[in-house]
């Protein structure tokens, strides 16, 4: 059987608290959020943490809510928690769509926003999400709290600019009129870590609906620097809404992408699939932008 090494356990009572926790125990200390990923690669002495440190009840990190005029989801917000609510949907569809194919019910449940995140996967679902929101982190230290832009937080393969001692507290993202936005993936199963994926948000011209006047591409699992596809945004902008504009998006973005073949598959197939992806979701994303003058319904 695989059983994680001696580990000593805190529970902290306040964001206050764990960062206490932190600083007194130092960087071998690590937070322990839904745990999907850090126990089994503790099981696997992947890492030895020599303190955990519970935020689980923080109920003051899990929330979604609008507030002046943006969306603002708590970092222990639950998978399951994002896809029900309503606001979510009403404003970024695309985060429904990438909750769905969040691994399982299971998962969903008690796995969270920032434990995902700060986890740091590079076929992670919602790093690309973010990425094509150009949402913003807020991350709590000693200090009080900094902003780190989604395309600026991850650093590496499993790395993050949260420094030890910090802790990731919200993601916050800008409500803007006349979008819309889609997450399309391929998994070899329901629920599995993507071959690959494509994440993109689409503003359009209010008057005519046909020119797109700003637009986030986000890709994940086929090693697209920053989880973007920044030269095929580039494009789009100021480009018209049609399906030779998608298809040339969708060109730079496989063009601009650098996968690595593995179990999932070969190099090739995941770019193709990057474009294909792209393709989609710009489909679907400038569809709900249309679908209203407000945008995504």
């Amino acid at each position: 059987m695989q059983v994680p090494a001696y580990v000593e356990y805190e529970k902290a009572t306040s964001v206050e608290h764990a960062l206490g926790l932190l600083a007194k125990f130092g960087p071998e200390a690590r937070i322990l959020a839904g745990g999907h990923s850090l126990i089994p690669m503790m099981k696997l002495r992947l890492v030895q943490p020599e303190t955990l440190i519970d935020i689980n009840g923080l109920s003051e990190l899990s929330y979604v809510t609008v507030d002046n005029g943006r969306l603002r989801i708590g970092a222990l917000t639950r998978h399951a928690q994002l896809l029900d609510a309503a606001a979510a949907g009403a404003h970024f569809a695309i985060l429904h769509d990438a909750e769905r194919v969040i691994a399982d019910p299971v998962v969903r449940n008690w796995g969270t926003i920032g434990g995902s995140l700060c986890q740091a996967d590079p076929s992670e679902d919602l790093s690309a999400t973010f990425a094509a929101l150009k949402a913003t982190m807020i991350i709590r230290g000693p200090g009080g709290s900094r902003t780190v832009p989604a395309r600026e937080f991850h650093t590496g393969a499993y790395q993050t600019v949260v420094a030890p001692g910090e802790l990731l507290t919200e993601i916050s993202i800008a409500i803007r009129p006349g979008g819309g936005s889609a997450y399309e993936k391929v998994g070899r199963r329901v629920g599995d870590w993507p071959v690959a994926a494509a994440a993109v948000a689409v503003w359009l011209d209010p008057e005519t609906g046909g020119t797109i006047t700003d637009a986030g591409l986000g890709l994940t699992a086929v090693g697209a620097r920053s989880f973007a596809a920044a030269e095929a945004e580039d494009f789009l902008r100021g480009a018209a809404a049609t399906e030779a504009s998608y298809a040339e998006a969708g060109r730079i973005a496989a063009e601009h992408c650098n996968p690595a073949s593995d179990q999932r598959g070969p190099a090739e197939y995941k770019r193709h699939l990057a474009g294909e992806l792209t393709v989609r979701a710009l489909r679907r994303a400038v569809r709900r932008a249309r679908q209203q003058p407000g945008g995504e319904p």
